[in-house]
């Protein structure tokens, strides 16, 4: 069953480009040049109940607009979506109770009060009867281990516990859908795992819908089976993490482990990325990696040899860096006006 269905979903803002020097600043008062910048382009996407979803993207690639726009903080240019059959941007008081957003740079807590002064607010603004209230937050406060830092000021509470309090607060009414962007930013590794452990039992456990944005890679391999790619505002991919590898590497890296004392010509291998001798590492055009191991392998004494895909972070970053050099290409061209 569908629970958010996006279709051609697109969001621009008009921004005012201001040129350098007082001349320039004066100029503006009479005659502002205005750019376009587009956000979101018509993206298409569909997520089922219970799904635990993946949003990546370098910096500006439309993820945090994207979750703005499905949680209904604002309105997009044109295109349509609906989460749990409601229309975010209509801002009706029936989805509101529904779903939840968290964002890591940002706090919903009142900072000079202990947190359970707001979630008593958050009681009465959702509605929570009080045995509901009192059973979720005895349920989270332990799974997340905060209860004795309830009597606390937020302002004396640690990033990471900060984080968990936001993540009570977002809980509280029992959301069926939860947005969460960048939840593990700036966090430790400790406060990273512990919130990642707490976000997969939760989820398991409740079933609940979940958006996630994040530059962590081991947020995403720890919580997610299902990745979308999002890049100059498009989507890229939609689908495994796994697939990831599999759709944009061209190349697997070989480690070779060579005979005591030889040190043939690498270069007839591929690209070598390091040389310890007698260990080396070679980058190898994906689909050329039989023949030329076994050419290799014919001619050289080897002691050991491993293949291996290259890491996920360096695929996602290529994958980042061929779509920016690919949008500013197109940025270029319709500057120019194009060509015959």
């Amino acid at each position: 069953m569908s629970i958010i269905e996006v279709q051609n979903l697109t969001k621009s803002y008009r921004v005012y480009r201001k040129g350098e020097g007082l001349r320039e600043s004066f100029k503006g008062l009479f005659h502002r040049e205005y750019e376009e910048v587009h956000a979101v382009r018509g993206i298409d996407l569909t997520v089922e109940a219970g799904e635990f979803v993946a949003f990546l993207g370098p910096n500006g690639a439309g993820k945090t607009t994207t979750l703005k726009l499905l949680s209904g903080v604002i309105d997009p240019t044109s295109g349509d979506a609906t989460v749990m059959g409601y229309v975010p941007w209509q801002r009706k008081d029936a989805y509101r109770r529904r779903f939840a957003l968290v964002m890591g740079q940002k706090n919903q807590l009142w900072w000079d009060l202990p947190a359970q002064e707001s979630y008593r607010l958050q009681q009465q603004i959702y509605g929570v009867p009080e045995d509901q209230f009192r059973a979720t937050m005895d349920e989270l406060t332990d799974l997340l281990d905060v209860r004795e830092l309830l009597r606390q000021p937020v302002r004396e509470l640690s990033l990471g516990e900060r984080m968990k309090m936001e993540l009570i607060a977002a809980l509280l009414h029992s959301p069926d859908v939860l947005f969460l962007d960048e939840p593990t930013i700036g966090l430790d590794v400790i406060a990273q795992h512990n919130i990642q452990q707490f976000l997969r039992f939760y989820q398991e456990k409740r079933k609940i819908t979940i958006l996630l944005t994040s530059h962590y890679m081991k947020d995403v391999a720890a919580l997610c089976k299902r990745v979308v790619v999002i890049a100059g505002g498009r989507i890229e991919y939609d689908g495994s993490l796994s697939g990831i590898i599999d759709t944009f590497s061209g190349y697997k890296i070989i480690t070779l482990q060579l005979a005591e004392g030889h040190q043939p010509d690498l270069r007839s291998l591929g690209e070598v990325l390091s040389e310890t001798w007698p260990k080396v590492r070679v980058r190898v055009p994906r689909a050329e990696v039989p023949k030329t191991l076994s050419r290799f392998l014919a001619e050289h004494p080897i002691e050991d040899v491993a293949v291996e895909d290259p890491p996920l972070e360096d695929v996602i970053a290529d994958l980042f860096r061929e779509s920016s050099e690919k949008r500013a290409g197109e940025r270029v061209t319709a500057a120019g006006g194009g060509s015959d």
